[in-house]
């Protein structure tokens, strides 16, 4: 009886604080957005203005808020770039089975195709673009960022869309959903957890390839825009390390705020989303998402603009899939763009191709053999990257993905680690192991690992939230442990999420291999046998042959590999291990 009396005052005084504190929230809610709307709009002043030849880079500490505000604004608009293109490619991807035949191919191929690959092509047209304005660098940038983030989200997305349950599909059908509310309703909810922890993993990825987006010289042309990644790299080249320590020590501040206001409010939120019929006793919490659902600001918004917005979209939607049921024509017109579509897109192709073939008429012999010891080369390295990366990370991210509480302490932790550009750490890995007597050989599979590890491990993570409680439960009652937990439960339970963090893995550690087997230290190269290098070597000596060349026989390998390997495991996927009834 007392203590139900204490937790009703406990729960009384909790309401009156909420009444008491609601307007406070909603000022801070108001001060928020008018911060974040000035500071758009002074980039956006900053971007609409003249192209800045050279900016300097100061080291001081006092320019780093105003850094951390641009790197951060370029990373925000490049992960919706890369959340858009998620969501229609995967979508496109897993509801046509023509398309699929060459779409998840080509995401195959773009993304084995390193960042550093697409800087000088991206960056010169988007100054072609916009020649006299900064926008042009600026999009570069951001999109130079988008190659970082997006390819590893599109599976995600696609893995997510192709093992929803069969009963759940027949369930919509039956309902008649339009392919919004079926899209709304049940295939985006199907996949907000693993896109969560894909999300997290790509920003952690813009924030790994930020040094080489915002610091890029071409020639005598200087693209260096002003934030955190080139503050690093302009404090690493003049060895400052105050001014180093000072960038990272932001970095992780700006990567802890982001967790506490963006990513744990989001994992809490996603919870719901979750496929169980059974609720979990413990559940993710956010203090910043409780304060959101405080505000009385925010419910009136959703209340009066987002609510109608959204059954407006839905009604205008239905009632046009109504009317193409019953009309042809659509159906005709929509036939012969994509036809002539089609078409366009064959005959740039086979320019391209036709391109290629000149240049690589000039490759030798000689040539030929080094592309494939290094191809066979790097294949070993990515392999047993790969395997020393699930070695640890599916034990750990198990753990995690179950215990809420390891997952508070260690979420924050594995994003500041995923985040801390791998190629800063490199020279103190590589004058380690020149010391041993290890040599590069070694040092590149470690550089791949730092570089890689992390996309198994959120997407193990994130496959052990997923786990339904109800099935949890089970295991319990009928005594389940161990081994057996883990043969009947815990891994066909992720395999899905595994498959996917492998299949980003792979083509993290095929792009990461031209910084891991070729590399600039003390005025001196140090390589070792392997297409990364290979393709670094040809891009110093301006060998475009010999670059395309290295550039189409890494892309058959992971397009091989795909065939063979990662299709046949979505397939085993979709049909052995995904939730159905």
């Amino acid at each position: 009886m007392l203590k139900d009396q204490i937790r009703l005052t406990s729960g009384w005084w909790q309401i009156r604080l909420w009444q008491r504190t609601a307007p406070l929230i909603d000022l801070l809610m108001l001060a928020g957005v008018l911060a974040l709307f000035y500071g758009i709009i002074a980039a956006a002043r900053s971007w609409l203005g003249p192209f800045t030849p050279v900016v300097e880079i100061h080291r001081d500490p006092r320019y780093l808020p105003i850094y951390a505000g641009y790197s951060l604004l370029r990373i925000g608009l490049a992960y919706v770039l890369s959340l858009l293109f998620t969501l229609i490619y995967g979508y496109v991807a897993a509801g046509n089975p023509r398309a699929e035949k060459f779409m998840i191919p080509l995401l195959d191929v773009l993304q084995s195709i390193p960042v550093l690959s697409f800087l000088p092509g991206v960056m010169l047209a988007m100054v072609g673009l916009f020649p006299s304005r900064q926008l042009g660098v600026e999009m570069g940038a951001i999109l130079l960022i988008f190659t970082g983030q997006v390819w590893n989200m599109a599976f995600s997305f696609y893995s997510s869309l192709k093992t929803i349950p069969r009963d759940m599909r027949e369930a919509a059908t039956i309902y008649r959903f339009s392919w919004w509310q079926r899209f709304v309703n049940l295939e985006l909810p199907a996949s907000i957890i693993g896109l969560v922890w894909n999300s997290m993993m790509s920003v952690a990825g813009g924030w790994f390839f930020l040094m080489a987006c915002e610091m890029f010289v071409l020639g005598t042309r200087d693209f260096r825009l002003p934030g955190l990644g080139s503050y690093l790299q302009t404090a690493a080249s003049a060895g400052d390390t105050q001014a180093i320590l000072w960038g990272l020590f932001t970095m992780i501040g700006v990567i802890v705020l982001l967790d506490q206001v963006v990513w744990r409010p989001v994992i809490a939120w996603s919870e719901k989303f979750k496929m169980e019929q059974v609720e979990a006793i413990e559940v993710p919490t956010s203090w910043f998402l409780n304060l959101l659902q405080r505000s009385g600001l925010l419910r009136a918004i959703n209340r009066q603009l987002f609510d109608p917005a959204s059954e407006r979209i839905a009604l205008t939607i239905a009632r046009r899939s109504h009317t193409e049921a019953s009309d042809r024509k659509p159906a005709t017109f929509r036939r012969v763009v994509t036809i002539t579509l089609g078409i366009a897109l064959l005959a740039l192709v086979a320019y391209g191709a036709a391109k290629m073939a000149m240049m690589l008429t000039g490759i030798t012999r000689a040539e030929v053999g080094q592309l494939g010891r290094g191809l066979l080369a790097t294949f070993v390295r990515v392999n047993v990257t790969l395997l020393i990366a699930s070695l640890w990370t599916i034990p750990a991210g198990v753990a995690i993905g179950s215990n809420r509480k390891l997952a508070k302490i260690a979420q924050p932790l594995a994003q500041i680690a995923a985040s801390v550009p791998a190629t800063a750490l490199f020279p103190i890995v590589l004058l380690l192991l020149i010391q041993i007597g290890g040599g590069l050989g070694v040092a590149s599979i470690i550089l791949l690992l730092l570089g890689t590890q992390w996309y198994v491990l959120f997407n193990v993570i994130a496959g052990a939230m997923a786990i339904p409680t109800d099935l949890k439960e089970a295991s319990e009652i009928f005594g389940i442990h161990g081994w057996q937990r883990w043969r009947k439960l815990i891994l066909p339970a992720i395999f899905p999420y595994l498959v996917t963090g492998l299949v980003t893995a792979s083509g993290g550690a095929w792009n990461a291999s031209i910084v891991a087997e070729y590399f600039h230290f003390r005025g001196q190269i140090y390589q070792t046998v392997g297409l990364g290098a290979t393709i670094s070597h040809a891009t110093d000596k301006g060998d475009f042959a010999l670059l395309v060349a290295a550039t189409l026989a890494m892309a058959a390998i992971v397009v091989t590999t795909n065939r063979l390997v990662w299709r046949k495991m979505y397939r085993l996927a979709e049909t052995r291990f995904s939730f159905d009834t």
